[in-house]
């Protein structure tokens, strides 16, 4: 199916993107395999890995339970798969939660009072825990204690509980919602970055062996240089790139059969597919590269306002091609070059106005 020039489909489904850096339920089930079991194996986020190294090998010097870490960057950059071998360099078993699991100061009194001594406990995205539960933690990871109340009203009781010396793994997307009481609680901070493509490659001829796929250099380099940085969607594109080869090849992934297999999927060299492209053609093409506001241009691709504002501009912002200004969107240079189009010239009268009154 190809795009109409001037929008997109009125109705579509865009949690199947490709290059979603939000993992499904098949993602998950193929990242248990393909992740990486100690630090020395984990490619990528050099400074995080180093950092966190000293941190672990001190508290087993010590013979004590490893500081508190928070880890913060985009999906699909490797944070779960950190707290899992935290654990493992620890040597301690791993409890996963998340953020929107703890509705109530009971929920979380109920996990940590179950916990194992040296126990990890990993809370993902945990921006989006309650604040009575958030506050309940704060004592929990400095005190290694908790007060449950019991009765309501004159009559409650604060019954404080001990617990065993443990771990938390805390991850975020969103680090600046963190409350600092909390943010400070944390011994360790390391902040993901995203992947150069040559890292990438490494991450990919490493799936590539674990999923019994052969792929020379070439062809590695071409995935990665469409997976935005982020190793789950190279995964991803990998095993969409792999079915192609077995499919229309002899199951040997090259550069042209790479390329190829990402053409059928609508994923482009710099790693755009079907919506990115739809918001730049309608910038550019209806709108004269901006600026233009927000609701008008996901009318014009036929999405939601929210669609476009925090699935399609961030990565749009991040490769250049979309800026963000007071006036509205506008497309830089690098959009034009990108979808091979040439910018409409400005008069000298213009002054850089005129594209508040492009129709």
């Amino acid at each position: 199916m190809n795009w109409d020039e001037t929008s997109g489909p009125a109705a579509r489904d865009i949690d199947d993107r490709l290059v979603d850096s939000v993992a499904d339920g098949e993602d998950q089930a193929v990242e248990a395999a393909l992740r990486p079991k100690d630090l020395d194996e984990f490619v990528g986020q050099e400074k995080v890995r180093q950092q966190l190294d000293l941190v672990l090998r001190a508290a087993r010097q010590r013979g004590a339970t490893a500081d508190h870490v928070l880890l913060s960057g985009a999906p699909g950059l490797g944070k779960t798969t950190l707290s899992m071998i935290i654990a493992a360099e620890m040597g301690a078993p791993i409890r996963i939660t998340s953020g929107p699991a703890i509705q109530h100061a009971g929920d979380l009194a109920a996990i940590l009072s179950s916990l194992q001594e040296g126990e990890v406990l990993f809370l993902d995205e945990i921006h989006r825990m309650s604040r009575p539960a958030e506050e309940m933690l704060y004592m929990a990871m400095e005190d290694f204690r908790v007060d449950v109340i019991v009765g309501k009203g004159p009559g409650a009781t604060a019954i404080p509980l001990e617990l065993p010396p443990f771990t938390l793994v805390g991850a975020t997307t969103r680090a600046g919602l963190l409350p600092p009481p909390l943010r400070d609680r944390f011994g360790f901070t390391g902040h993901m970055e995203f992947y150069e493509p040559a890292e990438l490659e490494r991450v990919i001829h490493r799936s590539a062996r674990l999923l019994d796929v052969e792929i020379d250099g070439e062809g590695a380099a071409e995935i990665a240089g469409r997976s935005r940085g982020t190793p789950r969607i190279a995964n991803r594109l990998l095993r969409r790139v792999r079915d192609y080869a077995q499919v229309k090849g002899d199951g040997t992934i090259t550069r042209e059969v790479a390329g190829t297999a990402l053409a059928v999927y609508e994923v482009d060299a710099r790693g755009l597919d079907r919506l990115d492209r739809a918001v730049l053609q309608a910038l550019l093409k209806l709108f004269g590269g901006g600026p233009v506001g927000l609701s008008t241009l996901a009318v014009a691709v036929g999405e939601e306002r929210e669609t476009v504002e925090e699935v399609a501009e961030p990565f749009l912002v991040r490769e250049g091609l979309l800026a963000r200004t007071p006036r509205g969107r506008v497309a830089t240079p690098a959009a034009w070059a990108h979808l091979g189009l040439v910018p409409p010239q400005q008069t000298g009268a213009d002054n850089g106005q005129g594209g508040l009154f492009r129709a």
